[in-house]
């Protein structure tokens, strides 16, 4: 299934989803389904900043890997999610958004996306 399709779902099946993309290992935005807002894709941008410096502090530790990352903010939240070749995966979901659900289905997304890359 190609990528676009993929991230259309994902934000067409979870209530209060705004936006999803997929970035780049620098933080670009190569993909995005839902609303294009730069407010996003900044705040995508950000939170690969965070993953990566995660995921290379439990490296470090020899701690495991991590599944997603979860940003709450006054506005909303972010689920942001690791890919095969250091591209990641984020969610950007409104304050009333179903957050467990947008949890879930990242997650089904996730593996979606990883068989393709």
């Amino acid at each position: 299934m190609p990528y676009r399709m993929l991230l259309e779902s994902l934000v067409g099946s979870v209530h209060g989803a705004r936006a999803a993309m997929l970035l780049d290992p620098v933080g670009e935005v190569v993909l995005e389904a839902g609303e294009r807002a730069d407010q996003h894709r900044l705040i995508a941008a950000y939170q690969g900043i965070a993953l990566t410096t995660a995921q290379r502090s439990l490296a470090r530790l020899e701690a495991g890997g991590l599944h997603y990352m979860l940003g709450r903010y006054e506005a909303g939240h972010v689920i942001v999610r690791p890919l095969k070749d250091d591209y990641f995966l984020v969610v950007s979901l409104a304050r009333d958004g179903d957050l467990a659900h947008g949890i879930h289905r990242s997650a089904e997304t996730q593996e979606r996306m990883n068989r393709e890359l």
